[in-house]
């Protein structure tokens, strides 16, 4: 019987290793193949539009997966962000509101 690599005790390292090796990589060809591209300004507006997208692809189907107490949660702290302009402040007050609404939720459909 033939043991595979990631059997034994170094496989959750070799995992690790490999997993950090191949991000490395990812982040430098990243950097290398940026280098190339001329930063036109339409380059510029796609870039500077990148970070709000991702976080709607990742966040919104959690939100609409998760029901009215997340959606709720999103919208405070979406609302919170574009009046204060913190980050740190908008997710306590997202995790407040969602916290609070699930728990408010808890209590009123308890028997």
């Amino acid at each position: 019987m033939t043991e595979q690599w990631s059997a034994g005790e170094a496989g959750p390292f070799l995992a690790i290793l490999a997993m950090a090796a191949v991000t490395y990589v990812c982040r430098i060809l990243g950097v290398v193949l940026m280098s190339r591209v001329p930063l036109t300004p339409r380059v510029r507006r796609g870039l500077a539009a990148l970070p709000g997208s991702i976080i709607v692809a990742t966040v919104l189907p959690l939100a609409l997966r998760s029901g009215l107490p997340a959606a709720l949660a999103l919208v405070c702290a979406g609302l919170v962000m574009l009046w204060r302009r913190n980050e740190l402040l908008a997710l306590a007050v997202g995790l407040g509101v969602v916290t609070l609404a699930r728990a408010l939720g808890s209590m009123i459909t308890a028997p």
